[in-house]
């Protein structure tokens, strides 16, 4: 905001003396001469009460322009050193001395008004009293000053929500955003910094986009002006939240994403984490997660990254979160060197957040890519997950189980991750009081216990060797998923047995076989035909679905639990020597019937099972 020219003692004494004093009524010459005298005692007094505001009042209530010229400057002044909740006494004479022709009178009361906004009960009172109607008049004046006051006035109107859809509905956008424009920098500071307090609601953002305010702010990202850049930065990553709004970013702004990932290299360290913020939120849409790898947006994120400073890494964290969404951007961001870093953030304690973007990335990258899933894996990302997994808060272990679960799927991994113990850690995530965790986890053993195709030398020991611990081991985890009211996980239970006993390892055959505990739940899951619910987990909660497992449908997801229980108990209950998985050296083929069950009804089966373990989109 523009500063007021000081009010002083010798303002009032040189005007009286001078010009006006033989045409002062005599209210206002007693009015001069009061505030000269509390002008002198200034620091013990209260201009906002009592005989200092009337007399403040009766000056600018004045016909005599040169006695509002002295009030408007006086409350500029009183207002410049101390700002406090004031009443209508106090609003009314500052906006009356608004609507004065004078351009002195103007620029110094839009300069008190200014201050007094800087109070949250002052910014009601004056929207209240219709202080907006004034401002946007100046705002339209041909005078620097003026529009410099009055545009900082209404930039910290703007900071209160309740004022925010009044302000967006008074016309002020317009004059806004073309003050935006202005060759005066301070002007230009404070339209930008207004446009931005107005981003904050879905209404006021489609407001200003009406105005015409996103081809100006694109421009000004290029200003050399940090403030400017920040407040346009910011103002465009609130904008790029609304889907509509980035399909609009992307028909007509072609330079956003390009001058976006210049300002990473801003030497403002609020500009380039802003940067970043506005990347991530155009790199909701897949249009974007490609042009930002494009124009080369890796390296100044990956810089980001690896800064000691929380903001700019959990803003860069979050951009390449949504940018490895698209399976083209997997690999170049491997290249690009991202995997060490990530994998080092997963211990970042000090912020849940970056720890969740970290896995999430990681996750994103393993997705369609056996390649990559190898490179995550030799970079020590799963060694660094069963070191942490059982400490960090839930969301973490949603996240890192999912991805565990990912990884799982590729048959080259498999004996690798169950040689590094992950078991050990996903047993007990099982009875996770997060629904998710358990889910994720028995997904991640449910992947671990398949193969496509088997082959003599699978080694299935890892999971005898957690049959019964920790926490239960497999055994008590199979138990207690079997006897859960959740489809989706009686689903996944039946379907891992079917894996285990497809291995042909006879220590987990004779296990299962002789399980109390397993045998007569899966028969009445074999003979049950009554409905129950299914779970939610497994639908999508952020930008794309579970990695792991989707949600079993009540009917289907009954019928496959009935099919697959049926196979187990053909299984555990003929005789090992006829059971074609139980010979050593054999394995069972995929489309393998086990007993007597058509062979084509099996494949499918298995079929739409395993594509309840196989990932979805990314996220």
């Amino acid at each position: 905001m523009g500063n007021a020219t000081s009010c002083c003692d010798s303002c009032f004494r040189g005007h009286r003396s001078q010009s006006y004093e033989p045409l002062l009524l005599e209210n206002e010459r007693e009015a001069v001469a009061d505030l000269l005298q509390y002008l002198e005692n200034r620091t013990t007094t209260n201009f906002f009460t009592g005989s200092p505001l009337s007399a403040l009042t009766t000056l600018s209530f004045s016909d005599n322009v040169d006695l509002q010229r002295s009030a408007a400057l006086a409350f500029a002044e009183i207002t410049e050193k101390e700002v406090r909740p004031v009443g209508r006494d106090t609003l009314d004479p500052i906006l009356f001395l608004l609507s004065s022709h004078d351009t002195e009178v103007q620029r110094a009361a839009s300069a008190a008004l200014g201050n007094l906004a800087v109070n949250t009960d002052n910014k009601l009172l004056i929207v209240k009293l219709g202080g907006l109607e004034p401002l946007i008049r100046q705002m339209l004046s041909p005078n620097v000053e003026v529009q410099c006051n009055a545009v900082g006035c209404v930039t910290n109107l703007a900071t209160h929500d309740d004022n925010k859809t009044k302000i967006a509905k008074s016309g002020a956008l317009v004059p806004l955003t073309r003050l935006a424009r202005s060759k005066d920098m301070r002007v230009q500071r404070n339209a930008t910094g207004a446009l931005l307090n107005m981003t904050h609601s879905d209404e006021n953002r489609q407001q200003l986009v009406n105005a015409g305010a996103i081809p100006v702010l694109v421009s000004l990202l290029n200003s050399p002006d940090t403030d400017v850049q920040y407040y346009c930065t910011t103002a465009l990553s609130n904008i790029a939240v609304d889907g509509t709004n980035r399909k609009k970013l992307a028909q007509s702004e072609p330079k956003l994403v390009s001058s976006l990932v210049a300002l990473m290299d801003s030497p403002s360290l609020k500009v380039q984490c802003q940067a970043a913020l506005a990347l991530r939120n155009l790199a909701s849409d897949e249009k974007y997660q490609l042009e930002i790898v494009k124009a080369d947006g890796l390296h100044p994120l990956l810089r980001l990254l690896q800064s000691t400073y929380l903001p700019l890494i959990l803003s860069s964290a979050a951009c390449v979160r949504n940018v490895s969404i698209h399976p083209q951007n997997e690999s170049p961001i491997i290249e690009s060197g991202f995997l060490q870093p990530l994998i080092n953030l997963l211990s970042f304690k000090d912020n849940e957040e970056v720890q969740c973007h970290a896995i999430s990335t990681l996750r994103n990258l393993a997705a369609s890519n056996e390649k990559n899933k190898l490179a995550i894996v030799k970079a020590g990302a799963v060694q660094s997950i069963k070191e942490l997994v059982l400490e960090v808060p839930i969301n973490v272990q949603s996240e890192m189980t999912a991805c565990i679960a990912v990884l799982a799927l590729s048959d080259e991994l498999k004996g690798q991750l169950l040689e590094m113990g992950i078991c050990e850690v996903l047993i007990p995530l099982t009875n996770s009081p997060s629904t998710e965790v358990q889910g994720n986890s028995a997904a991640a053993l449910g992947n671990l216990s398949s193969k496509e195709m088997r082959t003599s030398s699978d080694d299935y020991s890892a999971f005898n060797d957690v049959w019964d611990k920790p926490d239960g081991g497999m055994h008590r985890y199979l138990y207690r998923f079997l006897t859960n009211s959740d489809t989706t996980f009686q689903h996944i239970a039946v379907w891992t047995i079917v894996q285990l006993l497809e291995s042909g390892d006879p220590q987990l055959i004779s296990n299962i076989r002789n399980s109390t505990l397993l045998a007569p739940n899966i028969r009445n899951l074999a003979i049950s035909r009554a409905s129950t619910p299914s779970s939610s987990v497994g639908t999508p909660r952020s930008h794309h679905s579970q990695p792991s497992y989707q949600d079993t449908e009540t009917g289907d997801g009954l019928a496959e639990i009935q099919l697959l229980s049926r196979r187990i108990l053909e299984f555990v209950d003929s005789d090992l020597e006829g059971i074609p998985g139980s010979v050593p050296g054999s394995h069972m083929q995929p489309g393998t019937s086990l007993g007597s069950s058509n062979g084509r009804d099996h494949e499918e089966l298995r079929r739409s099972v395993r594509e309840a373990f196989m990932p979805g989109s990314h996220r």
